[in-house]
């Protein structure tokens, strides 16, 4: 929906200037009008020189999508001022306004403006955050939906800021340990590749120009560099559809093989279940302590989980306490579940602590978490190091052999 910057005076003559986020010009005028606001200039943000009806290039389509992305910081810090402010006895149209003037994205602004116009017209908070899924998961608005009707929503607005601002720093831990590892690996890719497209070449002149016999080792690091010189106009794009192809069928029919084997996967599958679990039991307490309906929780909970393996276990798991079972026992059956984290399970359900400790559960996965991504940038820097410089200690190997029996010839 398309955003409008806009600047009018009110009835009492004070000059306003905001966005407001609407179909048309005529709707932007018309939600104005009914908050008396006299709007004197209008204009639509993120078209081209805001000319109206401009056609919008693509690539400043994507800017735009790129400028309304919200990070999860952003909204836990939003989420968090809003359960303040509502804490105090604010009343939630006033929180709003007072949210809004505090946000520094112009698109974010507009998205709180929309849902407070809204909130304004009779429709529930949660109702109006659904009108942005972009902006808002399932989750947050499930969550939101459910304070609201228990009458607890600051409560339930300070467990969503604790919960995005945890899923946030989870999502940070994994993307800055695997940093590091792939710029050693894109940085012995550009060495290798600068030795057989440079070096290799200028050194196979020489040995071609003195006539000596060349070594098994020489002889396959020049055929080697001579196929990927000489065919590398095939290669590239065969080795790039090859990549499209497998990722498409990967994402696709071949999603529940893929994510069985690197659940299986000797470095990465501990890891990959830990994350699942984390997010799984935070989740699932998150929701239970909000109010949201177990049923409705393992539905929201299904969303949360990447991997096609556990999701179809928590699927299962859904369907079995609809019949009256217990959580633990389809976890249990499953063998995806650790014990230990189907025991404390089972041990919340008797005693009626199941928050408590799906809560405890992600705490101590969470921990687990950080000590396995240690670990594994501790193997896998010393690992990329040695295959490096293997490789390299091959072609340097491969073209000195030749130089010591030109040097033996010549004496």
């Amino acid at each position: 929906m398309p955003v409008f910057a806009y600047k009018g005076y009110t009835t009492v003559g004070k000059s306003v200037a905001n966005t407001r986020e609407a179909e048309n010009e005529r709707a932007v005028k018309a939600l104005l009008r009914r908050e008396g606001i006299f709007v004197t200039e209008l204009r639509e943000t993120g078209n081209k020189g805001g000319a109206k009806g401009a056609k919008t290039s693509s690539s400043s389509a994507l800017l735009r999508r790129l400028q309304e992305r919200v990070s999860s910081q952003e909204l836990a810090v939003a989420t968090r001022q809003l359960s303040t402010l509502i804490g105090a006895g604010i009343p939630l149209v006033d929180a709003l306004n007072a949210l809004i003037d505090q946000l520094d994205s112009e698109h974010f602004r507009a998205v709180w403006a929309d849902v407070k116009q809204k909130v304004n017209e009779g429709i529930g908070i949660g109702d109006a955050l659904a009108a942005h899924p972009r902006v808002f998961s399932g989750l947050y608005i499930n969550l939101v939906r459910a304070g609201e009707t228990s009458g607890a929503l600051d409560v339930v607005l300070s467990r969503l800021a604790d919960f995005t601002e945890s899923q946030a720093e989870l999502r940070s831990k994994l993307i800055g340990s695997m940093v590091y590892p792939i710029i050693m690996l894109l940085m012995a890719v550009g060495v290798i590749a600068m030795l057989f497209t440079v070096v290799i070449p200028r050194v196979s002149k020489i040995f071609e120009s003195q006539k000596v016999s060349l070594p098994l080792p020489t002889q396959i690091l020049i055929g080697s560099a001579t196929i990927a010189r000489d065919y590398a106009v095939i290669i590239v794009p065969v080795f790039i559809l090859t990549c499209v192809l497998l990722t498409r069928y990967f994402r696709g029919k071949g999603r529940p093989k893929w994510d069985r084997f690197i659940l299986k996967a000797p470095l990465f599958g501990p890891l990959v279940r830990m994350v699942a679990i984390v997010r799984f039991s935070k989740t699932l307490s998150t929701l239970l302590g909000s109010g949201v309906p177990l049923l409705t929780a393992f539905d929201i909970v299904k969303n949360v989980l990447q991997n096609k393996v556990l999701l179809e276990v928590i699927e299962v798991a859904r369907d079995a306490v609809k019949e009256g079972d217990s959580i633990a026992a389809p976890l249990k059956r499953s063998g995806e579940f650790p014990p230990i984290v189907t025991h404390m399970i089972a041990i919340g359900e008797k005693s009626g602590t199941l928050e408590e400790m799906l809560s405890n559960i992600a705490k101590a996965y969470e921990v687990q978490v950080d000590a396995r991504l240690r670990a594994m940038v501790s193997i896998m820097e010393p690992l990329i190091i040695v295959l490096m410089g293997g490789v390299v200690a091959f072609i340097v190997f491969s073209i000195l052999l030749p130089m010591l029996q030109l040097a033996s010839f010549a004496k």
